[in-house]
């Protein structure tokens, strides 16, 4: 294989991570596909692809990174939720990575009530502060989704069409 097969390769390869990342807490999900989209339009020596455009997408993986947190913050924020019931979503994400999707649907509720039942100790606000977190998670995740697929469909579009 040529130089330009394997960079379209691992363009590729960086993508498919990337997507699968907007969903895996583990993996920084649009920042890998921008990478893969950066190593695409290297592979074409930036000929389709240019600066404007990448400048462009580099700027929806940034926003990418500032709504996840942001909405999982202001999803909890909403209902009150306390640093640890934050920490607590994260670790029962991480830990639901083990349990395949249920454990990933399920673990930032668990993880959330958790950390909020060791600060307060009520199981209404606890379970408040969980569904609160989780909410905030899954649109943040939506975002994520949205995202990364605009940034494919600005890079295809840049590709075949020369803007």
């Amino acid at each position: 294989m040529d130089a330009n097969t394997w960079m379209w390769l691992v363009a590729a390869l960086l993508i498919v991570a990337g997507l699968a990342g907007t969903v895996l807490p583990a993996l920084p999900g649009v920042p890998l596909v921008f990478a893969g989209l950066v190593v695409g339009a290297w592979a074409d020596d930036f000929q389709r692809v240019g600066w404007l455009t990448l400048s462009l997408l580099g700027l929806l993986a940034l926003a990418s990174l500032a709504i996840d947190f942001a909405a999982t913050a202001m999803g909890a924020k909403r209902v009150g939720a306390t640093r640890k019931a934050l920490v607590g979503a994260a670790l029962g994400t991480l830990l639901g990575l083990f349990a395949g999707i249920p454990g990933l649907i399920v673990g930032p509720f668990i993880g959330a009530v958790a950390g909020e039942m060791l600060s307060h100790g009520e199981w209404r606000r606890a379970t408040s502060a969980g569904v609160g977190t989780w909410v905030g998670l899954l649109f943040g995740t939506l975002a994520k989704i949205a995202l990364a697929f605009t940034m494919l469909g600005i890079f295809v579009f840049a590709f075949f069409f020369d803007f």
